[in-house]
């Protein structure tokens, strides 16, 4: 089993700033991919961000140049800086974790962070 903990949400004024981060634990062998994805009332989970060991990181179109992802392989830990931040930022951040272990391969999520933004 992978575990995946997500924290840094919160409520946070338009234009301001906020910093996810996101901790993977147990048996891990090698973690292939972390990634942050959000998803805001009514609407289906997006892909906001992810990196891979070997590639660069992909941002979504309406993220590209306010956030930033990156990732520290020795602590397990991925993070999200997120700038200029919109009301349309407004959702349910999880963090997503693709991993092997002894026993396999997992697709881990996080329970989720809630942010915030209001003008």
């Amino acid at each position: 089993q992978v575990q995946v903990v997500e924290s840094g949400g919160g409520l946070v004024q338009t234009g301001g700033s906020l910093r996810l981060s996101c901790e993977a634990s147990g048996r891990i062998r090698e973690i292939y991919e972390m990634g942050w994805y959000r998803q805001a009332p009514g609407k289906k989970r997006e892909l906001v961000a992810r990196t891979t060991t070997y590639t660069n990181p992909v941002y979504s179109d309406s993220v590209r140049g306010r956030f930033t992802i990156s990732r520290d392989d020795v602590a397990r830990s991925v993070y999200l800086q997120m700038n200029s931040l919109q009301s349309d930022d407004t959702g349910v951040y999880y963090c997503n974790v693709r991993a092997t272990t002894r026993t396999g391969d997992f697709n881990s999520w996080g329970q989720g962070t809630q942010v915030t933004v209001s003008s």
